[in-house]
C-alpha cells in the first residue's frame, strides 16, 4: 500500500496520462542529464562543508516527504508521511526538526490506526510553532465479518508547538463530500488558507479554497471550476490581500487537462481565470508571486518539449497574461514540482528527471530572470528519487527535499540535500 503511494508521488501524471489515453509530441533541445552532480572539484572551507550534506530519515519502513521550510532559528522543518507498523499499512503524518547541518532534533507522527493521515504541507507559524495541512483518506472497516467503506476524505488542519506537539486539530468535510488538501499559507490576519479540490459524486471536481482563523476555525470556503475536474495543488496570497491558485482542469473540447490560475479577492471570490497549455496534457504544481507582481509557475507538460513529460514554467504578469514559458527535460519523463524566485531575480525548479537512465533522480534547474538555463543538477542512485519541495537559504544555497528508495533504512526514505548557490552537494549521502 505504502509502496503504491510512493509511484504514484513519482509517476502521478505518467499514471494520469496513460489513464487518459494521452499521447506525446513536442520537441526541446534542453536535457538535464549534463549535469548529474554527487560531488565537485571545488576546495571548501570547512565551515561552508559542513552546510552541504545529503541525508536520509526514516526506518524499515516506509517513509516520505512532502514539504519543507527553513525556520527562524536556521534550521528546517520537514512534513511527511510514515507507514505505520501494521500489516494494514496505514500512513501517519510524520514531522521532522533539524538543524542547519541535518541533524535530527525531535520527530513526532499523529493519527490513527486504522486510517490513511496524508499531510502534504507545513508552514512555521508567528509563534514559532507549525500548522499542518492534509487530508483523511478512505479506509476500510470490518462489521460483522464484512468489509464497508469508512468516511471518505476530509481535510485537517493541524497546530503545533515549537516542539511538534500537537495544539489542536480541525476536520473539515461532510460524510457526502470528498475533500483534499494540498498546501496552506499564512495570510496577513494570523489565519490560514488551504488549496486543494473538492468532489460530490452527484456533480463535479472543483478547486476548494478554505479560509480560516488563527484557531482553525473556518471563516469561508469557495470552489472554481469550469469541467468536471479540477484541482488546486498550489496556493499563495497575493500583494493585494487576494489569493491565487495554480492547478488543472479538465478542457471539455479535447479532454486533456490544461493548467488553471486563478486569481481571488480577500474574500475568496473570482477575480479571473487564465488556462495555459496546448493539445496534450499540461499541469501546474507550484505557483509564487514574483518581485514584478507576476506570477511564475511550475508544473508538468506533454504539449511541448522534448519527448514524454517535460518540466514546465511559465511566467505571467500580475493579471494573468503570459509572458513567456519554457520547458526543460530530455526524452524521458521530467517534472518541476517547486518552484520559487531567487535573490537574483531568477528561478529554481525542482522535481524529477527520468530522462538520463531508466529510473528517476532529484531534478534541479537554475533559470534566469528571462527564464533561461544557467545550470541543472541530477542527484540520486540506482533506484528512484523525486523532489517535492525546494527553497533557498539564507546562506543563498538550496534546500531540497522530496523520497528516495536507492538509500537509507527502509524501501524509500526522507530524502534532504543542501547544496551550495551553484548546486552543488560534494558530501556523500548520509543516513
Amino acid at each position: 500500500m505504502a509502496k503504491q503511494r510512493m509511484l504514484r508521488l513519482l509517476f502521478f501524471l505518467i499514471l494520469l496520462a496513460t489513464y487518459l489515453s494521452l499521447s506525446a509530441c513536442g520537441n526541446d533541445d534542453n536535457n538535464p542529464t549534463a549535469s548529474r552532480t554527487l560531488s565537485n572539484n571545488t576546495p571548501m572551507s570547512n565551515e561552508a562543508s559542513s552546510l552541504i550534506w545529503q541525508k536520509t530519515f526514516g526506518g524499515p519502513r516506509n517513509e516520505e516527504a512532502r514539504s519543507i521550510q527553513q525556520t527562524s532559528d536556521g534550521g528546517y522543518i520537514v512534513l511527511g508521511v510514515q507507514e505505520q507498523d501494521t500489516l494494514d499499512g496505514y500512513m501517519d503524518t510524520y514531522l521532522l526538526k533539524i538543524d542547519e547541518k541535518g541533524n535530527e532534533l525531535w520527530s513526532k507522527t499523529f493519527g490513527k490506526s486504522s486510517e490513511n493521515d496524508i499531510a502534504n504541507s507545513v508552514q512555521q507559524t508567528s509563534e514559532d510553532g507549525y500548522i499542518i495541512a492534509g487530508h483523511i483518506e478512505p479506509y476500510l472497516e470490518e462489521d460483522h465479518g464484512t468489509f464497508i467503506i469508512g468516511s471518505i476524505n476530509d481535510i485537517y488542519l493541524t497546530k503545533t508547538d515549537s516542539q511538534g506537539n500537537e495544539l489542536w486539530t480541525k476536520t473539515i468535510g461532510d460524510l457526502h463530500v470528498d475533500e483534499s488538501a494540498f498546501c496552506v499559507q499564512l495570510t496577513s490576519d494570523g489565519g490560514y488558507i488551504i488549496a486543494g479540490k473538492i468532489f460530490n459524486k452527484s456533480t463535479s471536481e472543483d478547486m476548494y479554497l478554505i479560509k480560516t482563523d488563527k484557531d482553525g476555525t473556518v471563516q469561508w470556503t469557495n470552489y472554481f471550476g469550469n469541467s468536471n475536474v479540477d484541482s488546486a495543488q498550489s496556493v499563495i496570497q497575493s500583494s493585494d490581500g487576494g489569493y491565487v491558485l495554480a492547478g488543472y482542469t479538465l478542457n471539455s473540447t479535447d479532454k486533456k487537462l490544461d493548467i488553471y490560475l486563478v486569481k481571488a479577492d480577500p474574500e475568496g471570490n473570482q477575480q479571473w481565470i487564465k488556462t495555459f497549455g496546448g493539445s496534450d496534457t499540461d499541469i501546474a504544481e507550484s505557483v509564487r508571486q514574483t518581485s514584478d507582481s507576476g506570477y511564475i509557475i511550475s508544473g508538468m507538460t506533454k504539449s511541448y518539449g522534448a519527448g514524454g513529460l517535460d518540466a514546465y514554467v511559465i511566467k505571467t504578469d500580475e493579471k494573468g497574461n503570459q509572458q513567456w514559458q519554457k520547458t526543460f527535460g530530455g526524452p524521458g519523463e521530467d517534472a518541476a514540482l517547486s518552484i520559487c524566485q531567487t535573490s537574483d531575480g531568477g528561478y529554481i525548479i525542482s522535481g524529477s528527471s527520468g530522462s538520463s537512465d531508466s529510473d528517476f533522480d532529484v531534478y534541479v534547474v537554475k533559470l534566469d530572470r528571462r527564464g533561461d538555463q544557467e545550470w541543472s543538477k541530477t542527484f540520486g542512485g540506482p533506484g528512484n528519487e523525486v523532489a517535492i519541495a525546494m527553497q533557498q537559504t539564507s546562506d543563498g544555497g538550496y534546500i531540497i527535499a522530496g523520497t528516495t528508495d536507492s538509500y537509507g533504512a527502509g524501501s524509500s526514505d526522507i530524502y534532504l540535500i543542501k547544496t551550495d548557490a551553484q548546486g552543488n552537494c560534494e558530501s556523500p549521502v548520509q543516513p
